[in-house]
């Protein structure tokens, strides 16, 4: 799946059938469903898990906990807009 078609299926009703829960975890969060993609992330126990958890809280606006999460994953906290930081995951995760 490409960029594109990634941002197309957001149109749908349910992720497609073919992406990894990293991406399952995003789609939800890039239709504002943060709860569907925070169960999602919170139960990937890997440092790529920890980062979209991290990206979640601090989109939530709790900080603390998104450090704990980005020390987690091994990522610093970034400085750049919370879309920017979605659209870098995305485009991990499509690799």
């Amino acid at each position: 799946m490409q960029w594109n078609q990634f941002k197309s299926s957001l149109a749908a009703e349910t992720p497609p059938s073919n992406v990894s829960k990293y991406l399952q975890a995003l789609w939800y969060d890039g239709k504002d469903d943060w709860n569907q993609s925070h169960n999602i992330a919170q139960d990937i126990e890997d440092r790529n898990g920890s980062w979209i958890h991290a990206y979640l809280h601090r989109k939530e606006g709790d900080i603390s906990n998104a450090r704990y999460w980005y020390q987690r994953a091994g990522k610093p906290v970034p400085s750049y807009s919370l879309e920017k930081e979605w659209e870098e995951l995305v485009q991990q995760f499509l690799l």
